[in-house]
């Protein structure tokens, strides 16, 4: 702190940084902008339609207190009971042994050692990745929880906390499997979906203040940071053009793609894509240590994307970085805006080659998209009500029952998260999934209003990463690489930890 405060350079542009929000806080733009939202909340606040959007569901309000709720609560909750059992009833045998108390202690502390999975998840090389890897440690974190929550009468597992559509989507993921054409070839993907609910599920539970939250963030950013390292020495020294990840003649010159620890550089883009934003709260957030620790990360998170050339992740991080500011203060958005386009001119020239091609339609892979929604349309008239079953494999059989693509190939999944959803789990299924994302999404933005200023910075950051992963569902399957549908999930699960802190936070406030 001492080298901080007799910087001449850092105290040069916090001087600059502080007049420029004095200069702007008195501007006539501020008061503008100001009297505009006032003007458009009023607006709002008497719409039909927003007020339909924004208000309370029946089934939301009436979930907590449900026997649906108590229910399910309960069963998931049986494993914590017993412990608290055994606990009771065997107390001092409990607290003479060492590795019993040792357990309950790290117990207590699953939010750090679920920061330490995902660590570890990111900084896997792919030669060395099993996904069991994942299940495994999902499972092993959620025991690690139960038997931490024996001492602990408030720890539970909080079903509840999640709302009433995860519960009815994992229902529709169970009876996806249980219909599936082919329940061997889907057990997998089950088995992914289980890792990502018991994923959500520990994250929500085991985090209790904002600090255990952050440094949980802080781990998994750790190792993305390690990926982001790799990839750019990647990009540094080159890595071979494989011609089935770009068009060789609309991308005449670009270099090989970098994927780092990820089997395609568009997983390791989306990787990018979810938890950058969550880095950037970090820098805010930080004192001036971590965030020299956290602008090191930025820019090598920022140069490593560069350098996968994942349009999709660009157009996704630009869409979370937008929200992100809008959340917390709409007003910068003009500047953000300025900002991006007078960086134009610096950007490399492959970079800025590759941006020209979005939306290109002569471009291969987005014409071999195309064809790909033409092909799935066809299994869709057939399956579109109940869905094949979980997993791109079995997709991939039925695919071969239909006629090929242009090129005599069969698709190996459709491109879209959303159509991979529908095609798997009926119609029942890609609702409940749409209704879950939003359901969260809303109890984000409430939440913000309740949060403190770190919390809410978190907040915007998951919700702004979590947009944009969204949009990248529209033209990519994200969750074919299963890390990547981890690491959803957790960003998931960072959302409604957010929640859970700021509702906590409103009785202290009333």
């Amino acid at each position: 702190m001492a080298i901080t405060e007799s910087s001449y350079v850092l105290r040069f542009f916090l001087a600059i940084w502080l007049g420029l929000k004095g200069a702007a806080a008195n501007s006539g733009v501020n008061r503008l902008c100001r009297g505009l939202e006032r003007g458009v909340s009023r607006l709002l606040s008497g719409s039909v339609l927003w007020n339909f959007a924004w208000r309370e569901g029946v089934v939301s309000r009436a979930w907590g207190s449900s026997l649906s709720c108590r229910l399910f609560t309960a069963i998931v909750n049986i494993p914590c009971a017993i412990v608290k059992v055994i606990w009771k009833a065997g107390k001092p045998v409990w607290e003479d042994s060492l590795f019993c108390r040792l357990l309950t202690a790290l117990g207590g502390a699953t939010f750090f050692f679920l920061g330490l999975f995902m660590t570890v998840m990111l900084m896997a090389p792919h030669s060395s990745w099993n996904n069991t890897y994942a299940l495994m440690g999902a499972v092993a974190l959620t025991a690690l929880f139960i038997a931490g929550s024996a001492s602990r009468r408030h720890y539970r597992l909080e079903l509840d906390t999640l709302g009433p559509y995860m519960s009815i989507y994992m229902a529709f993921i169970c009876l996806a499997l249980l219909g599936s054409l082919s329940t061997r070839m889907s057990m997998r993907f089950f088995a992914f979906h289980l890792t990502s609910f018991l994923l959500v599920l520990v994250v929500v539970s085991a985090v209790h203040r904002y600090e255990q939250l952050q440094l949980m963030v802080s781990l998994a950013v750790l190792g993305l940071s390690v990926a982001a390292l790799y990839g750019c020495y990647q990009g540094y020294i080159g890595v071979e053009v494989v011609p089935s990840q770009q068009d060789m003649v609309v991308n005449a010159g670009m270099p090989g793609r970098v994927y780092s620890f990820f089997d395609n550089p568009n997983n390791f883009a989306e990787q990018l894509e979810m938890l950058l934003p969550l880095d950037l709260a970090l820098f805010l957030n930080c004192r001036w240590r971590g965030k020299v620790l956290s602008l090191l990360s930025l820019v090598l998170g920022v140069v490593a994307i560069g350098y996968t050339y994942g349009r999709a992740s660009w157009i996704g991080l630009a869409l979370a970085v937008v929200v992100f500011v809008a959340l917390l203060d709409w007003r910068w958005i003009p500047v953000l805006l300025l900002l991006g386009l007078a960086a134009i001119p610096f950007l490399p020239e492959t970079i800025y080659n590759r941006i020209l091609t979005i939306g290109n339609t002569q471009d291969s892979s987005t014409q071999y998209r195309f064809t790909i929604y033409d092909t799935t349309a066809n299994l869709m008239r057939d399956y579109w009500h109940r869905g094949v079953g979980l997993g791109s494999d079995i997709m991939k059989k039925v695919f071969q029952t239909y006629p090929t693509n242009f090129d005599g190939s069969y698709p190996i999944h459709t491109h879209n998260n959303y159509l991979q959803m529908w095609g798997e789990a009926g119609i029942w299924g890609i609702l409940s999934f749409l209704g879950l994302l939003l359901w969260q999404l809303k109890k984000g933005v409430k939440a913000l209003r309740a949060a403190d200023p770190k919390l809410r910075r978190m907040l915007a950051a998951a919700i702004g990463a979590f947009c944009g992963i969204m949009v990248i569902g529209l033209a990519e399957y994200t969750w074919f690489y299963p890390r990547n549908m981890f690491t959803y999930w957790f960003l998931f699960g960072v959302i409604a930890a957010c929640v859970k802190l700021a509702k906590a936070e409103q009785p202290a406030q009333a």
